[in-house]
């Protein structure tokens, strides 16, 4: 199976039943929660394609200089940005897509409380201090250079950060959505993971053994590719219900004007 036959049978496809959903439901008038109403859908789910592409291209052009997967140069277009063909940089555009248009496919069927949960402070910084830990064991991986912890760690190393800075933000108001959170995140990893296993039967691309854990889930996945679907789904879904819900937008005005008072008083105090 070719890159681009990947791409079009479990990406494009879906995307395209997906968007034609939501526009008969937007003709149908059915509607968003008001709480997930502080930014346009049409808006969040641009701008994490954008994000993805940039913040991925770096990272994942690393990955194949230093051959810890490759790709079978026979089923790609042959056109390469840097060590990475073509159809990669697509995919980083495709997924975040398919998982804005799932979010959305879900937000309009899901109902929410009316009563929504008190926020605590412990689902910000409990899953922070996880990530955190986490983050340093993967790190140490990648220094003391242990050969088959170097895919997983680079993947953690990476992904990691942006979602400790969301949960630091809003791990309380992502808590008040859970179950959106889950039901977006959990079939899409799912379903992308079987996708991925087919593509690397077919041989389309090859993760290094030497520099894999070589533990595989239904006997053909690599821990570390259901790892990656699982990461960069976290990473857009987080991010969008975030951007969506009226909470993080008072939580940012909040924010705002604290380091606003802050840098006032700094101001008047170095004037006296």
């Amino acid at each position: 199976m070719t890159y681009f036959g990947f791409l079009i049978r479990f990406l494009v496809l879906p995307i395209l039943v997906l968007g034609a959903v939501a526009v008969y439901d937007q003709r149908r008038g059915r509607s968003i929660p008001a709480t997930l109403h502080a930014s346009s859908l049409w808006l969040a789910i641009p701008l994490h394609m954008f994000i993805a592409l940039a913040y991925t291209t770096l990272w994942d052009n690393y990955l194949v200089a230093t051959r810890v997967w490759w790709y079978d140069p026979e089923l790609v277009t042959g056109i390469t940005i840097g060590w990475v063909p073509i159809e990669e940089y697509i995919f980083f555009i495709l997924q975040p897509l398919l998982a804005g248009l799932w979010l959305v496919f879900l937000i309009r069927r899901i109902p929410f409380k009316s009563n929504p949960d008190r926020f605590r402070s412990r689902h910000r910084w409990l899953p922070l201090a996880g990530v955190a830990g986490i983050w340093l064991v993967s790190l140490i991986t990648l220094i003391t250079g242990w050969s088959p912890g170097t895919y997983i760690s680079l993947e953690l190393v990476w992904a990691l950060p942006p979602i400790a800075l969301q949960l630091a933000f809003g791990g309380d108001i992502l808590f008040r959505y859970r179950k959106l959170v889950l039901l977006t995140i959990i079939p899409l990893t799912i379903y992308l993971s079987a996708a991925d296993s087919l593509a690397i039967n077919l041989g389309t691309w090859t993760i290094n053994p030497d520099k894999s854990l070589e533990i595989f889930l239904g006997g053909i996945l690599p821990l570390e590719e259901f790892l990656f679907f699982l990461l960069t789904n976290t990473l857009v879904v987080f991010g969008t219900v975030l951007i969506l819900a009226d909470d993080s937008w008072m939580r940012f005005r909040e924010i705002s004007g604290w380091i606003r008072k802050t840098r006032a008083k700094q101001v008047r105090t170095s004037k006296e």
